[in-house]
């Protein structure tokens, strides 16, 4: 019969979408779990694939937008967990898309990063790339993304970009409500394992907590801050450091968990006990901090749920507007936290 798709031919989107009388961008929708589509929309489109036994063409497709389905994830960053458990957020977003991620990790340092950047976007061809901090923050990237039509995300503690290309958490906000807490609890002498020169996080968290101690009076001099790299080995250094300061602080705020458990580590070889002799804060709330004894209080850092909005406002761009942008860290108070005196507040 004229019009009608012969036999031994494979049904494609184009069959698709006018049997279930929608656009190819809706069937593409629901092939790729958009959150967005009506629930009769989808379960009209999903009856006709089933159907059809239509199977979707990655390459056919990818041909046709001069894109192929791959995701980017680039990132220069010394916390391996905060990439891990941001490529968990990514891959829960895509499982049921025809997505895939690529993970590229970059030399911030290097003069030849943006050349080196635009060399893998242009072999790969990729549909977009999400990119984590500190070279987020690069505004050169950004552009560098924008020139060659390559979508991007960026995820920061600060604004950097309009909505559509940020993810963003509150974390000088964060960081002073951990040391509200602290004061709460009866600590007056309070040091900071701050991070690293270069990132964003590192400067907002420190910014959070001396406006903390500036806003309780409390003296936060330069002997009771310490840096370190993000790492549990410049934790530990840092914390040996601040616990020879005299008098002793009565509490440490770590910028993350890793740093956390070096303070915790270094308390330990010298008798110190956590949390009757020191109490500990963390910024994170990644595995380490409740596996570790005692378990560890934290700041929780929304990762799983801002890498899942930036993989969605990636792949969704048209609907960017619609997830979230900022979000917010909340205290998770665990056994590393008492009063001075070793009784709990």
């Amino acid at each position: 019969m004229a019009g009608e798709r012969k036999r031994d031919q494979q049904p494609t989107i184009n069959d698709v979408a006018r049997i279930a009388g929608v656009s190819k961008k809706t069937v593409s929708r629901v092939i790729n779990r958009s959150p967005l589509l009506n629930k009769d929309t989808r379960e009209r489109v999903e009856s006709v694939i089933a159907r059809l036994a239509y199977v979707p063409n990655p390459q056919a497709r990818a041909l046709a937008l001069r894109r192929n389905f791959l995701i980017g994830l680039l990132h220069d960053n010394p916390n391996a967990q905060m990439v891990l458990s941001f490529q968990e957020g990514v891959l829960e977003a895509i499982r049921e898309t025809e997505f895939a991620l690529i993970v590229r990790p970059v030399d911030r340092h290097s003069p030849s990063m943006l050349d080196d950047v635009r060399t893998f976007l242009e072999r790969q061809r990729l549909f977009g790339v999400l990119i984590l901090p500190p070279i987020s923050e690069n505004d050169e990237l950004a552009e560098l993304c924008r020139e060659l039509g390559c979508g991007y995300v960026r995820m920061g503690s600060a604004k950097l970009d309009d909505d559509a290309h940020l993810v963003e958490s509150n974390d000088r906000q964060a960081v002073g409500n951990a040391i509200d807490y602290l004061v709460e609890q009866g600590h007056r002498r309070i040091a900071l394992i701050a991070g690293p020169d270069g990132f964003r996080s590192a400067q907002e968290r420190r910014k959070g907590f001396h406006e903390a101690m500036a806003r309780h009076q409390l003296d936060c001099g330069p002997e009771l801050v310490a840096q370190g790299n993000y790492t549990f080995e410049t934790g530990l250094a840092a914390a040996e450091r601040l616990l020879e300061v005299s008098p002793r602080p009565t509490a440490i705020f770590a910028s993350n968990d890793e740093m956390a458990a070096g303070a915790l580590h270094a308390a330990r070889q010298r008798e110190i006990d956590v949390p009757r002799d020191l109490s500990l804060v963390g910024f994170d709330d990644t595995a380490i901090a409740a596996h570790i004894w005692p378990p560890m209080t934290t700041v929780r850092w929304p990762i799983l749920s801002m890498a899942r909005s930036a993989a969605l406002k990636l792949i969704y761009p048209a609907e960017a507007e619609k997830q979230p942008s900022k979000f917010l860290s909340d205290l998770v108070r665990r056994a590393s936290v008492t009063s001075p005196s070793g009784k709990s507040g």
